[in-house]
This record gives structure tokens, C-alpha cells and sequence, in this order.
């Protein structure tokens, strides 16, 4: 059967999911109500399968699926050949770059997902520009044309000039061009065409994305397969999936693994399959260019080389991308630690760590300055924060440290990493996002306005990473939720100055218990509070936020005096609380000072100060300022 290998890659919600969906629904494979039962999260689509992918309506890690079209013949001519279409769902967040650099390398070509009202955003240069360094020919696929301020042509001018801008060769700048509403299942090769449904998609992808190439394609060649992803069985254990470069890949063979260091291992292939539809069928022989599954290979990581026993040759190791920014991981000490997760200690913490390093590999993980703390770095503060959700999810408690941005030295100089912010806003807004982003060293490259009557700016800015921590929970209240914030990474500069801390301080907590109404009628002029009436908190817990810019101690769990005399009835019902402001998990993050930890457990989220009491606060404060004098 003839095969094709495509990645579907975009900038965040230009949507890549909803497409492969539909190539799935009209793909011919399954019944409608088959896959409406697969269905699930903010955006109904089979293809987010993870808890959080469904709650918060994006993809996170690369999926692979498979989808068999048959060319229709024209009249009085023989059937043409069904071809075999593997197709490699991508996340769009620039946060999980990791998972489209390390699933690139099994595609040979890929559907470029571009909005026909955005255009091409800082995602797309991102993942057009791996996509170029592979070898890898465009699709361009303009989604979402029925959108009343689409402007397609545009789109496909600025796609064409993004791409002779990543010095792309003259084969990639003659793309084929489909216009298509992935919500509404239609695509066509012109914007006036019929719009019946996705066939025409199906046939430019066999028609332009070529057959896998293959070097040898002697079946008796040594075996060479790269491994670009992992999954686990609980009846077979870890599964190694990637993309057979050489030879044939068969089940109960004894092949040699070569690892990312060089070191070769011998091991005994279990179980091979194939990808159809949405699962995996088992094969007795997977061939050169089409991708696999493999069980019993264990141990085996990302980046390793299954090779022939007698020919231990290593393919090329998957390039990513190095994390900008990093966190300190340490075990749960507070008063409340044990109370609500199951895995609690440093070794458990550290091995889930290393498990997660076998998939994730974007991820770096080092000790800390003690054997109770970690150092993680990734690509973003949305990439450690899955990790943190998931780990809590698991049971595990966790305390965070505030998010550090990883500098490098380059001709003796200190860089730091610089992304390209993107900010979508309404006109009358547009003063407010331009005094925001000023104050964090930010310059701006270029405006221009969106919509059908200007209502709309959009703004490109160049932006130390620095200064993205907490940027978005502020431009959001500054344009009353209206604000589309994206952001990629785009170089290293030298050091562009100092950016504003958080400029207001905090109510920490003084004693233990209930948190009490009288209390927080008493503080209502203090500022707002993180905590509601009756929730317990402990010494040291941040508690809220003060109207000034140093921190407080306040007792929130004071009670009224009781007294033998009886008061006016209704006094107590005056009370004024107000309602505790909740924060995510990414906020609180973004939130805490390098003074204080989020304390992460499954069923609280808390803030609180690295040192409890608040005469062990002061002296460690006298401290540092006879070293610093």
C-alpha cells in the first residue's frame, strides 16, 4: 500500500486538531457515533485525549493516527491503489516546542495550519522554521475562511513572505494552497469552490507530499529506527514508537540499542504494530517509511537507535531547542505536608522527575542545593506548569520556587533569552498595553490594525523573557479579558536593564486555624485576600494582598470577645468580606516573590513564605543587609 507521512503544525488555535478530526470523520474508517464517543473537552475533538488537553482546550503532546484513502477513479477506469495516511497531531504553544521538534523527524511533509483572519502568528514562524530544517514541504491550509474578517489572499501573501524570510528554496515557495472551514468539514483548492467536503485535502496530500524516502530500500538492509516518542502498556511496559529509516523492523528479534551517549545494549523485540485509525494493529513485518510501535524494548528513551544486532549504527539525535526558564522543586514542609497527597518525600519526588525526563524532552532536571530540592527548567511557564498539575493529579505535594529566567554568558557578556510578543487588543486599550509592556524593557516592532472597521490593534513587541512573567494576568485586567497574548522565543540579546518587581506586598498569616469573618471584616481596608472564611491556614501563609508595598503580619483567625452581655441583633450580619480573589496555578506561579513558595498539593493550591515565623523573617533580613552594606 502506498504511504504518506504528514505533520499537521500551526500557531495555537488556528486549528490543527479540528482538521485531523475531520480527516478522521470523512476518512471513511469508522462510523460517525464511533468517534462522537471519543469526543470530550472544550472543543468536542477525538484527538485531545489528556484530562488537562480537554479542560483547557489545547493539545500538549504529539498524537499519531492513520487514516486509509481511496482515490476515486474516474468513470470507466480501474481503482486506483488506497494510500495509507499517518498523520502526527502537534501542540501549537510555543511552551511545548519539545514535542513538534521531536515528532518532525517521522514526517515527510506537513499541513501548515494558518488562521485566514490572523495570518501567520509567532508559532507559525516557529514550527515552519523545523518544519524547513527537516526538508519538509508546506501544505498551506487556510482554515477558517468563513469567519467574517478573513482576508485569505493576505494570509497566503504573508505565509509566502514568512517563508522567503526563513530562506526557503524555491520548491518550498511554490506551495499548494487549500482553503477550508475544519468546524464545518470542507476544504477546496479554490476560495469560490463547491465546499462539499474534505476530499480535496485528501488529494493534495497524496498528490504533493511525497512517499517516504528511503535510502536503502533493500527490505534485508540493516535495521535502523529512530525513537521520537514513548508510551506505556501495563501489560507489555514501555512502548517505543518511531519511524523505520532502514532495513525491516519484525517482532522477536534481538536488535541493539544505541543510546543518545553511544553505549550499545542488546535487547528483544516483544511486539510490533502498525498505527490504523486510532489505535495500533499488530505487524509481522513493519518496512522503511512507515512508523511503528514496539514493546519489551525496556530500558529505552527518546532519541535512542534501534539497529541491527550485528550493525550498531546511530541515526542523527533529535535537536531541541535549549529551556529559557527554570524553577526550584522541593519537597512539602509546611505544617499541612502529608495531609492530602499520598507521595510526599524527596525520592519520590526525584523519580517522578526522571520518569517524566523519558518523555519530555524539553525538560532538564538537576539537584538542588539540597537533597529535598530540585532544579527544573523547560520552555515556558505553561510547560512546568502541566508538569506541576499533572504531579499533583498523581498525589504528589510539591513547593515551588519562583520562576527564573536562564541567562547565558556569550563573549564574556550576560544575554538573556528575547521572545517576540504578539498582543491583540481593542484600539481603546492600546495605551494600556503599551505602558504595560514599556515598563518590562520591551520594544515595539511594528502595529497595524485588524477587523473590518479598526476596532481592533495588533501589536508586535521584541521582549526579555524576564519580563513576561506576570504580564498576561495584568494585560488581561487592563483590557477586561479582550487582550490575545502569544509569545515565542526569538533570540539572546545582552541584558536590557532591570524590570519592575511586584510592586505591592503581602498579609501573611500569624496564627493557625480558621480563617474567621470578624477577622477579615477587621483587615478590609488592608487590601483583598487568597482565602475564604473557614478555610485553614497556618503561620507563614501568604493570605492576601496588602494596599501597600510592604509585607504585614495579621492574626485571620481572630474571633469576637464573647461576653455575658447581649449585643444588637443584625450587628454581626455588617460584616464586610470580601470575596477571596482565586488564582491558577500559572498565576500563582507568576505571582510569588524569590522570598516565598507555591505550595502544591491535590486538593490546595496555597502561597506561602519560605521562612514561617516572622522573627526568623527579620533577622535573616538584618542579615543581608550587613552583607550587603
Amino acid at each position: 500500500m502506498d504511504l504518506r507521512n504528514v505533520a499537521i503544525i500551526a500557531h495555537v488555535d488556528h486549528g490543527k486538531t479540528t482538521l485531523t478530526d475531520q480527516l478522521l470523520y470523512q476518512s471513511g474508517q469508522f462510523r460517525d457515533a464511533e468517534l462522537d464517543k471519543l469526543a470530550g473537552g472544550q472543543h468536542n475533538l477525538v484527538m485531545d485525549t489528556g484530562d488537562l488537553e480537554r479542560e483547557r482546550g489545547i493539545t500538549i503532546t504529539a498524537k499519531n493516527c492513520s487514516v486509509v484513502y481511496a482515490p476515486p477513479a474516474p468513470e470507466g477506469e480501474p481503482a486506483k491503489e488506497p494510500v495509507k495516511i499517518n498523520l502526527i497531531d502537534t501542540p501549537g504553544h510555543a511552551d511545548f516546542g519539545g514535542e513538534v521538534e521531536r515528532v518532525l523527524s517521522m514526517a515527510d511533509g506537513v499541513l501548515l495550519v494558518v488562521d485566514a483572519a490572523e495570518g501567520p502568528m509567532p508559532q507559525t514562524r516557529f514550527v515552519l522554521g523545523k518544519a524547513l530544517g527537516h526538508g519538509l514541504k508546506p501544505v498551506v491550509v487556510v482554515n477558517k475562511v468563513d469567519k467574517p474578517d478573513a482576508r485569505p489572499d493576505w494570509v497566503v501573501d504573508q505565509v509566502f513572505d514568512l517563508l522567503a524570510a526563513l530562506e526557503a528554496d524555491d520548491d518550498a515557495l511554490d506551495f499548494p494552497i487549500i482553503y477550508a472551514s475544519a468546524k464545518n468539514g470542507w476544504a477546496d483548492h479554490a476560495l469560490d469552490g463547491p465546499r462539499r467536503n474534505m476530499q480535496p485535502l485528501f488529494e493534495t496530500i497524496v498528490e504533493d507530499v511525497p512517499a517516504p524516502k528511503v535510502e536503502n530500500p533493500d527490505p534485508d538492509a540493516p535495521l535502523q529506527l529512530m525513537v521520537t516518542s514513548l508510551a506505556f502498556s501495563e501489560y507489555t511496559g514501555r512502548i517505543a514508537i518511531g519511524r523505520v529509516h532502514r532495513g525491516t523492523m519484525t517482532p522477536g528479534t534481538t536488535v541493539s540499542i544505541v543510546n543518545r551517549a553511544g553505549k550499545v545494549s542488546r535487547q528483544k523485540t516483544a511486539r510490533v504494530e502498525v498505527f490504523s485509525g486510532l489505535g495500533r494493529a499488530e505487524a509481522d513485518a513493519v518496512t522503511a517509511g512507515d512508523l511503528c510501535a514496539i514493546s519489551g524494548l525496556d530500558p529505552i528513551d527518546i532519541g535512542d537507535t534501534v539497529c541491527a544486532l550485528d550493525a550498531p549504527e546511530a541515526l542523527p539525535p533529535v535537536a531541541i531547542d535549549e529551556p529559557t526558564v527554570t524553577m526550584t522543586f522541593r519537597v512539602n514542609d509546611s505544617p499541612f505536608a502529608g495531609q492530602e497527597g499520598k507521595f510526599v518525600t524527596s525520592r519520590q519526588v526525584g523519580d517522578r522527575l526522571q520518569r517524566e525526563l523519558q518523555s519530555n524532552v524539553a525538560l532538564r532536571v538537576e539537584p538542588g542545593e539540597s537533597p529535598e530540592q530540585f532544579e527544573v527548567s523547560g520552555r515556558g511557564l505553561m510547560h512546568l506548569g502541566v508538569l506541576i498539575e499533572t504531579m499533583r493529579r498523581e498525589g504528589y505535594e510539591l513547593q515551588i520556587g519562583m520562576p527564573r529566567v536562564i541567562f547565558k554568558e556569550i563573549d564574556g557578556k550576560r544575554h538573556e533569552p528575547i521572545e517576540e510578543l504578539v498582543v491583540e487588543c481593542p484600539a481603546e486599550n492600546q495605551s494600556d498595553v503599551l505602558s504595560l509592556v514599556s515598563n518590562r524593557r520591551a520594544e515595539m516592532d511594528r502595529m497595524d490594525d485588524r477587523g473590518s472597521d479598526g476596532q481592533y490593534v495588533h501589536i508586535v513587541f521584541s521582549i526579555p523573557a524576564r519580563g513576561l512573567l506576570g504580564l498576561r494576568t495584568r494585560m488581561l485586567t487592563a483590557t477586561a479579558g479582550k487582550a490575545i497574548v502569544h509569545h515565542t522565543f526569538l533570540r539572546y540579546e545582552p541584558m536590557r536593564g532591570d524590570i519592575p518587581k511586584r510592586t505591592a506586598g503581602v498579609i501573611v498569616s500569624s496564627e493557625r486555624g480558621a480563617v474567621s469573618s470578624y477577622a477579615l471584616d477587621g483587615l478590609y481596608d488592608r487590601g483583598f485576600f487568597f482565602v475564604e472564611v473557614g478555610e485553614q491556614v497556618y503561620v507563614g501563609q501568604v493570605i492576601g494582598e496588602h494596599c501597600k508595598d510592604n509585607d504585614i503580619v495579621a492574626n485571620p483567625c481572630k474571633t469576637k470577645q464573647q461576653t455575658a452581655v447581649r449585643t444588637r441583633g443584625g450587628k454581626d450580619a455588617n460584616l464586610q468580606v470580601r470575596p477571596a480573589r482565586k488564582m491558577s496555578l500559572e498565576q500563582c506561579l507568576e505571582y510569588i516573590g524569590p522570598d516565598e513558595y507555591v505550595e502544591v498539593t491535590p486538593e490546595s493550591i496555597r502561597l506561602r513564605k519560605k521562612i514561617l515565623e516572622e522573627s526568623h523573617r527579620r533577622r535573616e533580613d538584618r542579615k543581608l543587609a550587613q552583607m550587603t552594606a
